[in-house]
């Protein structure tokens, strides 16, 4: 099967809603152009799919009318800018804005995490923090499996105070303050 490559030129966000190059590759919109995403390795979705499985049941756990979503879920963080997180928290309301469309999210998520790769360090690290402050979405987690840490963006007053978490250090949310997780329970998931 032959692949396509989206053609070089600027995209608007709403053809970037729209656009199809008629395979599963998946792009992110970063000031009007189109950023190819690389396939997850193993660690990456097997991070991704602890994470999500941890979220879901402590939303069931607290009986809370929440979503968790896997990477196929966008954010809108500028009139030129759409991320792909690899997990979103979600209320239903957001989710039912969404229903029968694009899956692009246009007002905060309560929470997203990003893990990080080797192609996408300085994005994760530089700029997303930055686009989510300014979409002011309350908690942002890094989880980089190359330096064996976890980050914690927690947003006050339109900034993000960031907590550094490795090892065996329980990780602390306030979108799920109750969570017991540590650093070492995310990175051992393909041992």
């Amino acid at each position: 099967m032959s692949t396509t490559k989206p053609v070089e030129r600027l995209y608007s966000f709403e053809e970037y809603l729209t656009y199809d190059d008629g395979t599963d590759q998946r792009y992110e919109l970063e000031d009007e152009i189109l950023l190819e995403m690389p396939p997850a390795s193993d660690l990456h979705e097997a991070i991704i799919t602890f994470l999500l499985i941890r979220f879901y049941l402590e939303i069931q756990r607290l009986g809370l009318d929440w979503q968790v979503r896997p990477s196929g879920t966008g954010v809108r963080t500028s009139v030129k800018k759409s991320r792909l997180p690899d997990l979103i928290v979600m209320t239903e309301n957001q989710r039912q804005s969404i229903q029968g469309k694009s899956a692009v999210l246009e007002l905060p998520p309560l929470l997203i995490v990003e893990v990080v790769s080797t192609e996408s360090v300085k994005r994760d690290y530089e700029k997303k923090p930055l686009e989510y402050a300014t979409l002011s979405i309350p908690e942002y987690w890094i989880v980089d499996p190359l330096k064996a840490k976890v980050t914690v963006y927690l947003l006050d007053q339109g900034r993000y105070n960031q907590t550094v978490f490795a090892g065996n250090q329980q990780i602390c949310s306030s979108t799920f303050p109750e969570l017991t997780l540590t650093v070492q329970q995310i990175l051992s998931q393909t041992e």
